[in-house]
């Protein structure tokens, strides 16, 4: 899985989902133990004191890089891997003797909320998860980690053009058009040969005329409804316009997109004329009114062969009975690609305990801590050296398409925050039939977008 490394040039002048306060007198969390003058102590002359023959000790045993003293404190922003986090603390104080408090954010609460009123009350942990267009809030604030152990391991780290190498990648996720392989199959339809708008064309029809005989309700679960899916529509699905068919560090059309909004309309309404497809052969029932759970549900149930989700939606081999796999949004011909990356990365605040945050991230990308982040958390691992397959049904065929490195970077994420609460309702409007085809998609995304971009 070794990449180039991903380096992400973030605008100063993006406006984020969260304002960060000018200035800080922030003192870091935990004490540092002074390892480094403990680390230059010579040999000890017969004169030794007791203090001193300690004091060598300890030098010997700061050799070992997981032995930077002090207790630190991590913000998690995944609830659902609270317990193995809890875990993960508990076997790196058993094997390294530091201390790691684990602190879930979860519910109604989002960890960006919280970690502003961290930063308020001068109570920052030292660790914290970000998304990688809410960097530049943190401009200045995040420590650099070139340079450490864990970066020869992965070319998933995020690397900030003003702060250097900020983000260590705790997790690899895909999203693309996932698919029941039992029920292509069964119709003939091989996934590999997906590359094109003319192949999908063909595949659809097959599928559709077959719904029978297949057993599937739709060819499509795609869901457009914009209030509690407009993450999906307005982030994950939009991101194939920014990216699909482009290498992992191709930022052409989100560079277009973060100058005034900016748009390739031939691109998007190629891009539309798929997402006109996907509405025509998608289940009435969920297209405009449905839910994320209707929409799981249904692909687990084997009602339709393709899902517009990511690798999240089916967690663990119990949940399917069918092989899965992913496809690409095809909608110019030779797009080959997946999105796959980090969603979001774990940082070390720089008036934190640093070295005691470094240390942990170079034990987290080890055998230990991967070993439960795969086995246990179910997270897909970053690093080229960890030898545990993750038990995501979707693992396979995500690992195949990064292996050929054919994959497009997680761009969507680095968008004016806010866009796809706007964005959403155009798909929205399109499934609904009020925007009759790609033409009027592409006039009126273009207008949104703008609109919201020179607000």
């Amino acid at each position: 899985m070794k990449k180039k490394v991903l380096s992400i040039l973030l605008a100063g002048t993006m406006v984020l989902s969260m304002t960060a306060c000018g200035g800080s007198n922030n003192t870091p969390a935990a004490d540092t133990a002074d390892s480094t003058a403990e680390a230059s102590t010579e040999t000890a002359t017969e004169e030794t004191s007791t203090e001193e023959a300690t004091e060598e000790t300890a030098t010997e045993e700061s050799a070992d890089t997981t032995a930077a003293a002090g207790a630190i404190r991590l913000l998690n922003g995944k609830p659902e891997i609270n317990d193995q986090l809890l875990e993960l603390a508990e076997l790196y104080k058993s094997e390294t003797g530091n201390e790691v408090s684990i602190e879930t954010i979860g519910g109604d609460t989002s960890a960006g909320d919280e970690l502003k009123k961290m930063y308020q009350a001068d109570n920052m942990p030292d660790i914290f998860v970000i998304e990688a267009n809410q960097a530049a809030t943190w401009d200045g604030m995040l420590a650099d980690l070139a340079g450490e152990e864990w970066t020869d391991k992965t070319g998933f780290e995020l690397v900030d053009a003003n702060m250097g190498t900020i983000g260590f990648p705790y997790t690899v996720e895909a999203t693309a058009l996932g698919y029941n392989a039992d029920v292509l199959k069964a119709a003939g339809v091989d996934p590999a040969s997906l590359t094109s708008p003319a192949a999908w064309a063909e595949a659809c029809e097959t599928l559709d005329s077959k719904k029978d005989e297949l057993g599937i309700t739709a060819v499509f679960g795609w869901c457009a409804e914009p209030a509690n899916l407009g993450w999906s529509s307005g982030t994950h699905v939009f991101g194939q316009y920014l990216d699909a068919g482009l290498k992992a560090d191709d930022t052409t059309y989100i560079d277009m997109l973060n100058d005034g909004g900016k748009i390739d309309e031939d691109r998007m309404n190629k891009f539309a004329e798929f997402i006109g497809m996907m509405n025509q052969y998608s289940d009435p029932n969920l297209l405009v009114d449905g839910t994320y759970d209707n929409q799981v549900a249904g692909f687990k149930e084997g009602k339709y062969a393709f899902i517009t989700q990511g690798n999240w939606c089916v967690t663990s081999p119990e949940d399917v009975s069918f092989e899965v796999g992913f496809a690409p949004y095809a909608f110019e011909d030779g797009i080959n690609t997946i999105i796959a990356g980090p969603p979001s990365y774990w940082v070390a605040y720089k008036d934190g305990n640093v070295d005691a945050a470094k240390a942990f991230f170079n034990w987290c990308a080890g055998d230990s801590a991967q070993d439960i982040l795969v086995n246990k958390a179910g997270l897909v691992s970053p690093f080229d050296d960890c030898q545990y397959e993750a038990t995501n049904p979707f693992y396979k065929s995500m690992k195949s398409y990064i292996d050929a490195g054919n994959y497009s970077g997680w761009h969507t994420m680095l968008k004016k925050d806010g866009l796809q609460n706007e964005t959403c309702q155009v798909f929205a409007d399109y499934a609904k039939g009020t925007i009759k085809d790609a033409a009027e998609f592409t006039d009126k995304i273009s207008k949104v977008i703008a609109g919201y971009y020179n607000n």
